[in-house]
């Protein structure tokens, strides 16, 4: 590094900013939760992660994602995740429809897995768990509020997925539940018997560990 932080000749060549990653990759990630210092002790959301919006009343998590892995790693995405609206339920009902998944994600859980086992890892105690959670997303686009094109994350890639045991580097699971699941017909011959499964954990997954 230069010793005259005036002196920019040695600095690194800018990076665009406005290369899109392109509408659905699949890719790692970690979330991170920018706290916005908003609690509601009736709903349990303490310790200042949610956010409220002056314009509409709306809270959410304002959630940064950073791919870990694959061509666009260290790339950051941003996104909210719905927990109120005052117009209805809906928005909120998505917020808690992606932390489910994304728990899934997390913690290689299928999503038609109805087990005590499943139902604990999809159990959280609070905000804090989410914040640095690993998981599969799916990269989309929509417009910001100026019109231009942004990368965000709506949805969380599954066990059931057919490239998620290879993206996450974890076995193929088989569906406990059986029947109609909505796992990929094609990948049903390689699923084994599933392997008993180890209690959840805080932070990172019980494959991580």
């Amino acid at each position: 590094m230069s010793s005259n932080y005036f002196d920019f000749q040695d600095a690194d060549p800018q990076q665009s900013g406005f290369d899109l990653i392109p509408k659905g990759v699949i890719a790692p990630m970690r979330m991170t939760v920018k706290p916005g210092g908003y609690d509601d002790q009736s709903q349990g959301w303490t310790g200042g992660y949610a956010t409220q919006s002056f314009d509409t009343g709306a809270v959410y998590l304002a959630a940064e994602f950073v791919v870990t892995g694959g061509d666009y790693a260290k790339r950051k995405l941003w996104s909210n995740i719905g927990l109120y609206s005052p117009k209805g339920p809906t928005w909120g009902q998505m917020g808690r429809s992606f932390i489910r998944a994304a728990l899934n994600s997390a913690r290689n859980v299928h999503p038609q897995d109805n087990s005590p086992q499943a139902a604990a890892a999809r159990r959280i105690t609070g905000f804090h768990e989410l914040d640095g959670l690993e998981f599969l997303a799916r990269v989309d686009i929509e417009k910001d509020s100026k019109g231009q094109d942004r990368n965000v994350v709506k949805v969380a890639v599954e066990p059931d997925h057919p490239d998620y045991a290879k993206l996450m580097g974890v076995p193929v699971k088989a569906n406990p539940g059986g029947g109609n699941s909505g796992a990929p017909a094609q990948a049903a011959p390689a699923f084994q018997a599933p392997a008993p499964q180890r209690a959840p954990v805080t932070g990172k997954p019980s494959w991580a560990q």
